[in-house]
């Protein structure tokens, strides 16, 4: 009788996915530097940012201010007032105006997405940079300084993704680059204030290893108040 054939060779796992599997839903996305032509969107994403914080009755800037106190002739960004501008399209990036800025380059990220984004807002955020692309959020920052440092750091004042681009980490990548610019820049930390509601950033911000200081309070003189003080000799 003749012998059983051996058993077939087991197989080795695939190395990859499926192409079925692979996510069809690609997010080319580019951190850069803001300019003058970006002050209608950053205008328009402070606003939904003072909806969100529920602080409208605050929101008093305009258009005009932001060009002539952000991209005033002596703002020279890092070491003064600095806004990051985050771009998506889902195409890859086609213009080169900004590759070659001396200040920075931008950074850029393709994100694999299981599902399309569906931006109903898209509209009032195209810009006129390649086919399709459309800003996202920014983050504005300022350099400070730590005496117990005795080194320069980075104070966040804003940072804002827009609500059809939360949660796909839109918002890990500006902070990931004011945090790379500061160690370039040989800068000892970076720093901002989140409101005690927004449980959603708390953690968001822990998870990065951010350190949330229960113990300080945020003093502000504005207003009336600044104005009387100012006028005391």
């Amino acid at each position: 009788m003749a012998a059983a054939a051996p058993p077939p060779a087991p197989t080795e796992p695939p190395t990859t996915m499926p192409e079925t599997a692979l996510p069809r839903h690609p997010v080319f996305t580019r951190v850069r530097l803001a300019t003058p032509s970006d002050v209608p969107y950053i205008h328009k994403l402070m606003h939904q940012m003072a909806v969100f914080e529920r602080l409208t009755h605050l929101f008093t800037a305009t258009e005009s201010s932001y060009s002539s106190t952000l991209f005033s002739p002596d703002n020279k960004p890092f070491h003064s007032f600095t806004v990051l501008i985050l771009e998506v399209s889902r195409n890859p990036f086609t213009d080169t105006q900004f590759d070659n800025d001396p200040c920075y380059k931008p950074v850029t990220r393709v994100v694999n997405l299981d599902l399309p984004i569906d931006d109903p807002e898209k509209e009032s955020f195209r810009t006129r940079h390649g086919n399709e692309v459309f800003v996202a959020g920014f983050v504005l920052f300022f350099p400070n300084y730590s005496t117990f440092l005795g080194k320069p750091g980075f104070y966040v004042e804003d940072l804002f993704v827009r609500d059809s681009y939360r949660r796909k980490g839109f918002g890990k990548m500006l902070l990931t680059a004011v945090a790379k610019q500061a160690v370039k820049m040989g800068y000892g930390r970076v720093e901002w204030v989140v409101l005690d509601w927004n449980a959603n950033a708390i953690k968001f911000y822990e998870d990065m290893g951010a350190k949330i200081l229960q113990e300080w309070r945020l003093c502000r003189l504005t207003g009336e108040n600044l104005e009387a003080y100012g006028a005391t000799d």
